[in-house]
């Protein structure tokens, strides 16, 4: 008898991920989730694997962090970090955050 393959991966690491409100309508209006991964790039492939409608938000065609998404492990900017590759472990929170546009440019 052979057993379904949902072992966990191997130095996955639960950690605690921040979803904005611009993005929610793709994850049923979670805000916050529970995902394993051992680094910001494995949880980005997580969460576009559970929620498909995730797909192009966060990352563009090439698993690129779009220029309008900030990600943040602990409260430090990844891009400060390890890029994609920065590792995580248990415990860790990880938020994705995107930059807000809007207002004039010439005083009111």
């Amino acid at each position: 008898m052979s057993l379904p393959n949902h072992e966990p991966k191997e130095d996955a690491m639960s950690v605690q991920v921040y979803i904005p409100t611009p993005f929610r309508r793709a994850t049923n209006n979670q805000d916050r989730l529970s995902l394993e991964a051992s680094d910001v790039e494995a949880l980005l492939d997580e969460l576009e694997e559970t929620f498909g409608a995730l797909k192009g938000l966060v990352r563009n065609d090439r698993g690129e962090v779009h220029d309008h998404v900030n990600i943040y492990v602990n409260n430090e900017g990844i891009e400060s970090l390890q890029g994609l590759a920065t590792p995580l472990k248990d415990g860790d929170e990880v938020s994705i955050i995107p930059a807000l546009a809007g207002g004039s440019a010439t005083p009111a």
